[in-house]
């Protein structure tokens, strides 16, 4: 599975941006999807995730009630949109195929990540 990343870019505080993320091959409706965030200094965190079928979700705190994920398995697509954004979800974004779990190391493969800057 490959995964392209896109959607990132700089907006001031409060505003909103939506990620996607485009898998190529047969099984996208196999893994479960997640996604990442590594600001700079920091360890990769969790920020997202969503079943296989896209009936559970699962957020981090620190994003709970601004982010939603979503899947669309016919399109090979997942989507993060991003609202009420702060300072402090700067970051990397990457998408990840694998388990759904909330941990990075349960996920085979990694898109090549995409820019979000927030500023105040």
């Amino acid at each position: 599975v490959q995964l392209q990343a896109s959607g990132g870019g700089s907006v001031q505080a409060g505003g909103s941006l939506r990620l996607s993320c485009v898998a190529s091959g047969r099984t996208f409706a196999s893994y479960g999807m997640g996604w990442f965030r590594q600001a700079p200094g920091k360890e990769r965190e969790f920020a997202a995730a969503i079943s296989r079928s896209g009936l559970s979700t699962d957020y981090a705190d620190s994003v709970k009630g601004r982010f939603t994920i979503s899947r669309d398995n016919a399109k090979n697509t997942v989507v993060l949109q991003m609202n009420s954004l702060k300072p402090e979800d700067t970051a990397v974004y990457y998408c990840a195929a694998g388990s759904g779990l909330p941990f990075p190391t349960r996920y085979d493969y990694w898109g090549q990540g995409t820019q979000v800057t927030v500023s105040s």
